[in-house]
C-alpha cells in the first residue's frame, strides 16, 4: 500500500504571488489549466497500490479548499484528506507532526511532494529504482542538474561519479558545491522518521536535513538509466 504526501505551505509563504494569493491558495493557482496539485494528484492516483494522498499546510480549510478536494476525491476515485499544521513546521516538521496518520494502514512506502514543484512525476521509475533495494533503502530523492549559478539558491549533492554515492550534501551553498540539485520529490520507506528524529535532536527541521547523517549510503542513478524524458531528472538513493 502506497501514499502520498503533499506539503503544501501556508498563506505566510507565497508572498511573491500577492495579490493574487490573498484570493486563492498558492497550491490552487492554475498551472495548464488545473490547479497547481491536481497534477500532484493526478500522477499519484496513477500508480498502482496508491490508497490515500495526504494534503499537509497551514492554510484555514476554507470552503474553497474543501471543494477542491471533494472534487479530486470524486474525479480520481482516491482518499484525499487535508491536515493542517498549527504552526509552520517545514516538510520534515510537518511529516513528523502528522507520522500516526502517514503510517496508519501500514503504507510500504510513501511520496512527498512540494506542491510548488512542476515536472512530469516520474514516480513509477522511482518505484522501479527504489524497491529492489528492499530495506537498505531509506527514500529515493528526485534531482535535476542546474546551472552552477542556479544551484547556489537549492540543495546541493555531490556523488562519487565511479559508484554513484551521494557524498556530500549542502542546503544552499554560499559557493559552487554541485550542479545536482535537490528536486523536492522523495519516496520514503517509514523507517525515515528514526532518521528525522535523529535530525531535529541537531534542530534541522527539513526532509533534506536527513542528507547530512552520514549514517546511511547514498546512492545516484543517472538520467536517462531509467527515465524516456532524460532532461532535467536523477533518482537517488539514500539507504
Amino acid at each position: 500500500m502506497l501514499k502520498t504526501i503533499i506539503i503544501i505551505g501556508g498563506p505566510s509563504k507565497g508572498t511573491r504571488f500577492r495579490p493574487l494569493s490573498l484570493d486563492i491558495p498558492k497550491p490552487l493557482f492554475p498551472v495548464a489549466g488545473f490547479p497547481m496539485i491536481q497534477h500532484h494528484i493526478e500522477a499519484s492516483s496513477q500508480i498502482t497500490g496508491m490508497k490515500e494522498i495526504i494534503l499537509i499546510g497551514g492554510y484555514q480549510p476554507t470552503d474553497q479548499l474543501t471543494r477542491f478536494i471533494n472534487e479530486m476525491q470524486q474525479e480520481y476515485k482516491i482518499l484525499v484528506r487535508y491536515l493542517q499544521e498549527y504552526a509552520a513546521l517545514g516538510t520534515g516538521g510537518g511529516m513528523f507532526h502528522f507520522r500516526d496518520q502517514i503510517l496508519s494502514g501500514s503504507p510500504e512506502l510513501f511520496f512527498v511532494m512540494n506542491a510548488d514543484v512542476c515536472c512530469d512525476f516520474p514516480l513509477e521509475e522511482m518505484l522501479t529504482f527504489h524497491r529492489p533495494k528492499g530495506s537498505n533503502a531509506v527514500f529515493t530523492i528526485l534531482g535535476t542538474e542546474a546551472t552552477r549559478q542556479q544551484s547556489l539558491t537549492y540543495g546541493c549533492i555531490v556523488e562519487d561519479k565511479d559508484t554513484h554515492e551521494v557524498l556530500h550534501y549542502v542546503e544552499k551553498p554560499e559557493t559552487f558545491v554541485s550542479a545536482i540539485i535537490n528536486c523536492g520529490i522523495y519516496l520514503c520507506s517509514p523507517d525515515i522518521f528514526t532518521y528525522l528524529k535523529m535530525a531535529f535532536r541537531k534542530n534541522q527541521e527539513d526532509v533534506s536535513s536527513v542528507l547530512t547523517l552520514r549514517s546511511a549510503g547514498m546512492y545516484l542513478l543517472e538520467p536517462g538509466s531509467v527515465l524516456e524524458n532524460p532532461w532535467f531528472y536523477k533518482v537517488l538513493c539514500y539507504r
